[in-house]
């Protein structure tokens, strides 16, 4: 699907902004840049966004500790060795929500919208 006319906009724009204004900051894992305003850095809040690496400019694609440094939430911008990394947390996964890869409870009408017979030891609430 092409893309519109405000999108391709947008985009245009955004490219602009980060060329005319933008200090490169670092990389995540899965190649998003993050980048913050020259004019702002050192004021109380600091301009912060990111630039998605190919595919679709999706907000889950961004990771716990660089969310919370775009918003203004730690001021040290994330390194690979980041002390608020827990070793039992897993990796952060995209929210695939609204996807063919999303997660069909049994009994799902686009999972086959079968489901497993009731046990018979369910008793619905009735008004005395």
């Amino acid at each position: 699907m092409a893309a519109s006319f405000t999108e391709w906009g947008m985009r245009a724009y955004l490219r602009w902004k980060t060329w005319r204004f933008g200090e490169l900051c670092g990389t995540d894992t899965d190649g998003n840049k993050y980048y913050r305003d020259r004019r702002t850095v050192g004021q109380r809040f600091e301009k912060r966004w990111v630039v998605f690496d190919g595919g679709e400019s999706e907000a889950s694609r961004v990771p716990p500790e660089w969310h919370a440094w775009l918003h203004n939430q730690i001021k040290e911008v994330p390194s690979a060795d980041n002390p608020l990394r827990r070793p039992w947390q897993v990796e952060h996964e995209q929210n695939l929500t609204g996807t063919l890869a999303a997660y069909r409870p049994p009994g799902h009408t686009l999972a086959g919208g079968r489901r497993d017979q009731a046990t018979g030891d369910y008793e619905p609430w009735m008004p005395s």
